[in-house]
């Protein structure tokens, strides 16, 4: 959001950005619309920065989609170990697929992906965007990522990197982008020489967010860590948090408060949705106190528990299993900026958003909830991401059905 203006990044091709005009928040008005060329990538996240407006190109339907690319390696892995060719239903059951499945993923296999990137859009006319670089980047592409008017911190794949790390670009000529530093995990850097701990990609970046001279980044199953970039050339570590295990969601987000609370210094985590063990909790937010970065830890977290929500088991299955079309009632992102009141906007998937009171960090308290209806054939909502703006609007996106603008009136 800016200055009345909504820039909404939409999740599925071949639909790209849309830039809306909600002046008159009753009756939201379509400047214009970006459109992407092909069905193979998606820009679902967009970013504005003075007359800048950059978005990401990822590989849409990238988890399922990866089986394809990777697929070389699936098969010399099972050579390796059968000592023959598999067949295609050993192929299938590796890959958890089914066998008609197999031609379509060879083929993604065979055409690749080279589209991973962000581009930039002029949007000094806001109808009329006109795109004046794309920046490739590689593997599967840009997932989420930040930036200001001198530096876009992106999360990406990168060519000798196993998963999505973070790579800082000085953007103040946009048609002369530099790619000044890159960060990772330890482990990640597989062209160096380094062997992950983990399989696949369960520890990557999955963005940072900037906080004066520190970039705080969720690294999924890998926790979160503080980064030093006071030089923007040379990144470097200064604090690591994670509590995987026991916790069996993915760390989503987590962002340094700028103020003290409760003379507090706080930064706030929230984790993914996925699916997991139903005996296992939701993804939840936490409060952390991070006075001492070399002793980060949790005063509280809050959790949405309520059996009587509209949509609290959509995502089941008829055995009682987590499905896989329908996330539930966890958390998945917040407004990125908190506001002096310490009033936290959330988004909570098919529990909606929730808005709460962290005035008191060791007892955040909701103090107001939306749940929208689901959108027409869906079983459930999926409330993806909140911004508010200067004057208390909330503009709630779901990631199936558009958005809505809300008013809390007590």
């Amino acid at each position: 959001m800016r200055d009345g203006i909504a820039f909404i990044g939409h999740i599925a091709p071949p639909y790209g950005t849309s830039i809306v005009d909600v002046r008159d928040p009753k009756n939201p008005k379509i400047l214009s619309q970006i459109m992407l060329p092909d069905m193979y990538s998606h820009s679902h996240k967009v970013r504005v920065t003075g007359d800048l407006m950059i978005v990401n190109s990822e590989m849409y339907n990238r988890h399922y989609l990866r089986k394809g690319l990777e697929m070389a390696q699936t098969i010399a892995t099972l050579e390796a170990a059968l000592g023959r060719g598999p067949t295609d239903a050993e192929l299938a059951a590796t890959l958890s697929v089914t066998e008609a499945e197999l031609p379509g993923l060879r083929a993604v296999g065979q055409r690749g992906y080279q589209d991973g990137g962000f581009r930039i859009f002029d949007i000094s006319d806001l109808t009329k965007p006109r795109e004046i670089a794309f920046q490739k980047t590689g593997g599967i592409g840009v997932h989420r990522f930040d930036c200001d008017d001198s530096y876009a911190y992106i999360s990406s794949e990168m060519p000798g990197f196993q998963g999505n790390i973070l790579v800082n670009y000085d953007i103040r000529d946009p048609t002369r982008i530099e790619n000044v530093s890159k960060w990772w995990i330890p482990g990640q850097n597989i062209a160096a020489g380094e062997t992950p701990t983990w399989n696949g990609v369960r520890k990557r970046l999955h963005h940072g967010l900037r906080s004066g001279n520190e970039i705080w980044a969720a690294c999924w199953y890998g926790g979160a860590y503080a980064i030093d970039v006071s030089d923007i050339r040379a990144p470097k570590t200064i604090a690591h948090h994670d509590y995987h295990p026991p916790f069996p969601e993915p760390t989503h987000t987590i962002m340094r408060v700028p103020h003290a609370i409760a003379g507090r210094q706080i930064a706030l985590c929230v984790d993914e949705e996925h699916p997991h063990d139903v005996s296992q909790p939701h993804a939840f937010l936490w409060i952390l106190d991070v006075s001492d970065y070399k002793n980060i830890k949790p005063i509280s977290t809050f959790h949405v528990v309520n059996p009587d929500l509209p949509w609290a088991r959509a995502h089941l299955e008829p055995d009682g299993s987590y499905g896989h079309d329908v996330y539930g009632p966890g958390s998945h992102q917040f407004q990125e900026r908190l506001r002096r009141d310490n009033i936290l906007y959330c988004t909570w998937f098919t529990a909606g958003l929730r808005v709460i009171d962290l005035n008191d960090p060791t007892k955040p308290k909701e103090i107001g909830h939306y749940v929208p209806e689901p959108a027409k054939g869906y079983r459930a909502p999926q409330s993806n991401d909140v911004d508010v703006d200067d004057a208390g609007l909330i503009y709630l996106l779901d990631r199936d059905n558009g958005f809505d603008i809300l008013e809390m009136t007590v």
